[in-house]
């Protein structure tokens, strides 16, 4: 009688685990831009009309300091969309005149999005032979962040550029009378913006 020949295990291919973790970064990243994109779009459709804020015949003088700060919570609330174009106008042009903070700026960001947000936390973050740990890895750049942010020529940058978009904002809206607008229309969008994008990116998956 022939002995019957022994069962074959199945075997598996360890490394298919490995290939498949490697793309997980890319769909949450298009997912990223995805969502900013879609907010932008939904911000900027909501924007009002550019020849109301700059009509002429809507501009006088505040009479007091009051009467300044109303107007400038009753523009806000119903001209928000257009003054955050206008800051982030002013920002994107001082960023442009000074292409070393440009730079600066998106390799800090590309650091945080690839090195941080849309990273797999396998395997761990390897540089120069040095393994990092996801805590580690966020110390890092917390601190990077800080010396780029602070101790070079990006932070001025950036904080002169949204103080005078901020400086303009609030000159527009302390002589623009408000008594034209319709603030009713406004209160419903109040929780909306261009931010919003940061509380959908921390809830995709990484």
């Amino acid at each position: 009688m022939a002995a019957s020949s022994p069962a074959i295990l199945p075997i598996s291919n360890p490394s298919s685990g490995v290939e498949s973790q490697a793309p997980v970064a890319t769909p949450a990243f298009r997912a990223f831009i995805n969502h900013i994109t879609e907010t932008v779009r939904s911000g900027l459709s909501s924007r009002r009309p550019w020849s109301e804020l700059v009509d002429r015949s809507t501009f006088s003088k505040p009479e007091s300091i009051t009467d300044a700060a109303g107007r400038i919570r009753k523009n806000y609330s119903y001209f928000r969309v257009n003054y955050i174009t206008i800051i982030a106008a002013v920002l994107g042009f001082s960023l442009l005149t000074n292409p070393f903070s440009l730079i600066t700026l998106l390799g800090l960001l590309s650091a945080w999005l690839f090195l941080y947000l849309f990273r797999p936390s396998e395997p761990p973050l390897v540089i120069l032979g040095r393994t990092f740990s996801e805590r580690e890895t966020l110390g890092l750049l917390i601190v990077s962040s800080i010396v780029v942010i602070f101790l070079t020529s990006v932070g001025s940058v950036l904080i002169s550029a949204l103080l005078l978009g901020t400086a303009v904002v609030a000159a527009h809206g302390a002589f623009r009378t408000p008594e034209d607008l319709f603030l009713d229309e406004q209160e419903p969008a109040a929780s909306t913006g261009f931010l919003s994008f940061l509380s959908g990116a921390a809830s995709n998956p990484v």
